[in-house]
């Protein structure tokens, strides 16, 4: 078995642990990255605007 297949069973088996013995930590987790990705697309667009008005 190599070694990235070991890590990635590893970091799901990490995952799967902190979404059931946290699971309103790991919401707000979610919550926050999706929110931070939305930012990032906002910003995104906003630039595309300003360089084509």
């Amino acid at each position: 078995m190599n070694l990235k297949k070991i890590l990635t069973w590893a970091g799901v088996a990490f995952l799967l642990f902190f979404l059931f013995s946290a699971p309103q930590q790991a919401g707000d987790l979610v919550n926050n990255i999706l929110g931070s990705l939305q930012e990032a697309a906002q910003a995104v667009i906003t630039f595309m605007q300003n360089i084509f008005v």
